[in-house]
């Protein structure tokens, strides 16, 4: 069985190298769509794979990317302390923001917190089994777990600005970290 949880998010980068002269030399940005898919072998005792109301890290995750900068690690300082000085919700990468860079890390991030969670009401073997990313209404990548070998990072090497941190009911980079 699988479900599928939808969530939208606001955010702004420059993905640089890419052929577009658009999109590799000016800041801009896009209205997200995350679709989270899940899956398990069996239903709860209420005959759902999981409570959607058990996602509740995942929703403070995405909504850490709502009207913030995805700043690529490697820009240079001038830029770096530009965007840091007149943003607060900053959120620092260490590999170009591109949808399938956000699908691959949202997929490691997501699947983390799942893993951690503990299920109290009779699931089964509950799974991630994608993370789709749409840039724009015409566009998105999927990323599942066969595509973690595309994108080496380590998950520390993400980096939420303090204005991202205030604002989280839960200690998120403790339960993905």
């Amino acid at each position: 069985m699988v479900i599928r949880k939808l969530f939208r998010f606001e955010s702004a980068h420059i993905v640089r190298n890419c052929y577009s002269e658009r999109c590799r030399e000016n800041i801009h940005g896009h209205s997200y769509t995350a679709e989270i898919f899940i899956t398990s072998d069996k239903l709860d005792k209420g005959f759902m794979v999981m409570d959607f109301s058990l996602l509740y890290l995942v929703k403070e995750l995405i909504d850490s990317f709502d009207h913030s900068y995805l700043l690529w690690n490697e820009e240079n300082d001038d830029f770096k302390s530009f965007i840091r000085n007149y943003s607060a919700r900053v959120i620092e990468l260490p590999f170009s923001p591109t949808a399938e860079t956000i699908s691959i890390m949202l997929f490691a991030l997501i699947d983390r917190i799942l893993s951690n969670m503990e299920f109290k009401n009779g699931e089964g073997n509950v799974q991630l089994s994608a993370v789709r990313i749409h840039e724009t209404v015409t566009g998105y990548a999927e990323a599942t777990r066969a595509d973690w070998g595309m994108l080496p990072f380590d998950i520390r090497d993400i980096r939420f600005s303090e204005g991202i941190r205030n604002v989280w009911q839960n200690d998120i980079l403790s339960r993905i970290g």
